[in-house]
């Protein structure tokens, strides 16, 4: 991968799935929704889950440079 594009998309990767995980917690704390109509312990796994997947993608695009 070329340089440019693996730090630009190594970035939005890292601050989407960081951003994601700030709300997951933000909301779990305050014991409100994830997502609606969904059991609240499926929906933060779920939810969680992604957001780690997201930031490993961050990490290996970094890891190509």
């Amino acid at each position: 991968m070329e340089r440019g594009p693996a730090i630009f998309v190594g970035m939005v990767f890292c601050l989407f799935g960081a951003a994601l995980l700030a709300w997951i917690v933000t909301r779990a704390r305050q014991h409100r929704p994830v997502a609606q109509g969904v059991s609240p312990v499926a929906s933060v796994t779920v939810a969680g889950l992604a957001a780690v997947i997201i930031l490993a993608l961050g990490a290996w695009c970094f890891t190509r440079l």
